[in-house]
């Protein structure tokens, strides 16, 4: 939960935590009835794609491509699921008219990785034009728990 962004974001997932909700997980995605879900864009038997409920600021879109399945690395996906990725992503691009995106997945253990979710998932981000000299996007990919053993 240290790679937080939001006090917003640390709240919710300490809820789910307490709860033992996977946010991502079909069965349950982090809500209790009567709660809104996150809203589905486009599904597959594999994949959803999502808003992100925490958007990265200087994006003017923030897409997750999540895989049903829950693995903590896209390579432990089942090989219908790896497949299955490039649908989810080709249809992002499609339907979004994207001539450029940046693209974004952490594999492994979220105290190194710089995630938030132990559950795999890809984000998709567009850069706003408009706010790039004052707000670049930019995504986390590494971290140290406090107390990491130095790798030297």
């Amino acid at each position: 939960m240290e790679n937080h962004r939001t006090a917003d974001q640390l709240a919710e997932m300490q809820r789910l935590d307490a709860a033992g909700l996977c946010l991502f997980c079909p069965d349950g995605q982090g809500r209790q009835a009567g709660e809104g879900r996150q809203e589905i864009l486009f599904e597959t038997s594999d994949w959803t794609v999502r808003p992100n409920e925490f958007p990265y600021p200087g994006t003017s879109l923030h897409l997750l491509l999540v895989p049903r399945q829950h693995v903590g690395d896209v390579l432990d996906l089942e090989p219908g699921a790896q497949a299955g990725f490039w649908t989810a992503l080709a249809w992002v691009r499609d339907r979004y008219d994207l001539t450029y995106y940046g693209l974004g997945m952490r594999n492994g253990d979220c105290r190194y990785t710089g995630a938030t979710v132990r559950h795999v998932h890809a984000h998709v981000l567009v850069g706003d034009p408009a706010t790039a000299a004052t707000t670049p996007v930019r995504m986390r990919f590494s971290s140290a728990p406090p107390s990491a053993p130095s790798p030297l």
